[in-house]
Formats: C-alpha cells, structure tokens, sequence
C-alpha cells in the first residue's frame, strides 16, 4: 500500500479556490439564512477546510431588506451596543434597524457565527450586503446559489 497517497492536505493562502457566490435574501429567514452564509465565508462546505485559514467564499447578499424574522421577533428583540461613555448604553429593535439600515441585520447575524478572533474579522470582509437587487461584483461572475 502506498502510504504517501495518504497524507492531510494543509490549505494555504497560495493554494485556496475562492469563489464568489450571490444569495438572494428575499423571504428567507434570518437565522437559517445567516448560518449557511456563516458555513460558506469559512469554507466549511469545502473538502480542503482548513480552521486557521481563510479558504471560505465571497459571499454577496441581495434583497436584505425582504428577510424575514419569526415569531415576535422584529419587535421584542434588542440589539445592544455602547458608546464608551457613562450611561452610554443604546438599544435598537429590528424593526427600526430595517428602516435605518436594513443590511446590518444580516451583518450582525453572520457576524456573531464567526470566530471572535483575527480570522474572524478577516472572514467577515468576504461578506457584502446590499438592500436591493443591485450590487456592483458583476465583474467577478458570481454564482447564483439558493440554500
């Protein structure tokens, strides 16, 4: 038996296939949506998976703005964040982030899949999120891809 055919492949930042892939958000629901995203950013779905590399795909994201929510959701749940300064702490429900920004939900969703370290904020800028059906990566063809 030839034991050389058997050796773990390592991927690389020279020897990575990234691809660029384009889902359309429209009716789909967020967290479900956002984890299969999640899975596609860090290359989960490829054979050549490496956990300290960025061997994931650039993912484009259209149509933010028709994500769905379940249950009571846009209106109970909170994001939080803070200011820095005393008393500083803000709240936002999903209904207004969609009126303001409706990208970020999806960004905060994926976002909080990713690793919380070095990669993970590396990872994270292989995603783009548009409101509309209009994003400017024509150039790079992307695969159309429905989860």
């Amino acid at each position: 038996m030839n034991t050389l055919s058997y050796k773990t492949v390592s991927a690389n930042k020279n020897t990575v296939n990234k691809e660029w892939i384009v889902v359309d958000a429209e009716g789909e629901i967020l967290g479900r949506l956002a984890s299969e995203i999640a899975k596609v950013i860090r290359g989960k779905h490829k054979p050549t998976f490496t956990p300290h590399v960025d061997c994931g795909d650039n993912v484009i994201v259209i149509n933010a703005d028709k994500i769905k929510l379940t249950g009571n959701k846009l209106g109970d749940k909170v994001y939080v964040r803070y200011t820095g300064y005393p008393g500083g702490q803000r709240f936002i429900s999903p209904k207004e982030l969609m009126a303001k920004h409706p990208e970020r939900i999806i960004e905060k969703a994926v976002r909080g899949m990713l690793p919380k370290n070095r990669l993970g904020r590396q990872l994270f800028k292989n995603l783009y999120v548009y409101a509309g059906t209009e994003h400017k990566h024509e150039a790079q063809n992307p695969k159309p891809v429905k989860f």
